[in-house]
């Protein structure tokens, strides 16, 4: 073939290609303007379906959407807040990598902060007390030894700063002494046994019964004292933790389950409103006296799940929620204005109540004996605004000792049980008080020597 021949042959070729190119062209254009017609369907049928829109989809919003608010500045950041630095590292450039000129000068760019924790191993000073003798009568002096503040007691060889560790760890983190040991030892480089600490514990709770003591007088003058109590193990027998406790202080003493413990720990001259919950034991106080709102309305909800298809259950729980709420919801300066909605909420609370008193085919008949019982000790919270409606805070009170119940089993003596009531109250008062406790121990120990 010659040359004409290939090059007609190659141009029959790229016309044959153009037109194939030219008709799948026009087959696209042909797709995509039914597509367009399609789409134009469906943007005219949900025009026109009043904002229905199509059949399984959400109806189509009809009104503007608002402007978006403007966010309210907050009056600080929550951001990580930095710490104040205790040493600054100037990193700047000395020459010009380009030209090697000397840099000087210069602003701080950014910066970056670095927390870190040195070892810091036992510091163990010696004091050494010098004898002299006077050169004209010959006598020999040798100063007293005065270490108060520095050492615990003339008896131990643990500084004040150590034996605050010692006890913070014990009493606030809940370690075992075998943990304080192994702390010690690891990052102190202090090896001490398990004896010397539990002696250094045991001083410091003695150093302590002072300020128990007048924890215990700040909660016999106070208006509102709470109460509690939880199991609590002493050499394998049984026994109970009492707490007694006012929005600043926290007083633990362990003794019998009995109205006797109530009896020591307020004193006879107590005359505030007692809040606990319904055990006999508090039965007996004469004064003022609030139960726990949050123990009947629990009992309520168990025997509305025992018994979830009884409709008068329902209904007469539904009343004493309401009740309690629109108590708690009051709120007045007025005292007589208070003390009339206190009295009328107990005689709505014994209306409701009243029908179910004596059937004994209702099932929240035992309720509402108890209600009957205690109605004067119900809503005394809300003729006095201090007194609050549940004994939560004496719940809370109480869960750090049963964690630490819980770890260690109780304890395993007499002393040990008094040394935990009296470094468990002053601990616990301290977190009310929102005090550092490592810091509150240090100087509580410094001012044991005063």
């Amino acid at each position: 073939m010659d040359a004409k021949a290939l090059a007609a042959a190659s141009r029959e070729d790229l016309l044959q290609r153009i037109a194939d190119l030219e008709a799948a062209l026009a087959q696209r254009d042909a797709v995509i303007a039914e597509l367009q017609k399609r789409l134009s369907a469906l943007e005219r049928r949900l025009g026109s379906s009043g904002g229905a829109g199509m059949p399984g989809n959400k109806p189509a919003a009809n009104k503007p959407k608002p402007p978006p608010k403007e966010r309210t500045k907050r009056e600080r950041g929550f951001g990580r807040a930095r710490m104040v630095p205790t040493a600054t590292v100037v990193h700047a450039v000395e020459q010009c990598p380009q030209c090697g000129t000397t840099l000087v000068g210069g602003w701080v760019q950014r910066t970056r902060e670095v927390i870190e924790i040195p070892p810091q191993p036992v510091v163990v000073t010696d004091h050494q007390y010098v004898a002299r003798e006077c050169p004209l009568c010959r006598t020999r002096h040798v100063p007293p030894v005065d270490l108060t503040g520095i050492v615990l007691g003339p008896r131990h060889r643990l500084g004040v700063d150590l034996v605050s560790l010692i006890v913070t760890l014990r009493e606030e983190g809940r370690l075992p002494f075998e943990t304080i040991q192994w702390y010690l030892a690891t990052v102190h480089h202090l090896e001490l046994s398990e004896g010397e600490l539990v002696s250094v514990v045991q001083e410091a709770a003695k150093r302590g019964k002072a300020a128990v003591q007048e924890i215990q007088e700040a909660i016999q003058q106070s208006e509102v004292v709470g109460a509690d109590e939880t199991g609590w193990r002493e050499k394998g027998k049984n026994g109970y933790v009492w707490t007694f406790n006012t929005p600043l202080q926290c007083y633990f003493v362990r003794g019998p389950r009995s109205k006797k413990v109530i009896d020591e720990t307020l004193g006879p001259t107590f005359a505030g409103v007692l809040l606990s919950d319904f055990y006999a034991a508090y039965h007996h106080y004469p004064g003022l006296h609030q139960r726990c709102w949050a123990h009947l309305l629990r009992d309520i909800h168990d025997l509305k799940v025992v018994y979830p298809a009884d409709p008068s259950l329902a209904d007469w729980a539904a009343v004493v929620l309401a009740l309690y709420r629109e108590g708690v919801d009051f709120s007045s300066d007025d005292e007589q204005k208070r003390l009339a909605t206190q009295h009328d909420l107990e005689e709505r609370l014994l209306l409701a109540c009243g029908p179910f008193l004596t059937d004994p085919l209702a099932v929240q008949a035992k309720l509402c004996r108890r209600i009957e019982r205690h109605l004067k000790e119900l809503f005394v919270f809300v003729g006095n605004p201090k007194v609050p409606p549940t004994n939560n805070a004496s719940e809370r009170s109480l869960r750090h000792l049963v964690t630490s119940r819980k770890i260690s089993g109780g304890t395993q003596s007499p002393t040990g049980s008094t040394s935990k009531m009296t470094l468990a109250s002053l601990f616990a008062t301290w977190r009310l008080q929102s005090k550092n406790p490592l810091a509150a121990c240090r100087d509580f120990l410094k001012s044991s020597y005063q």
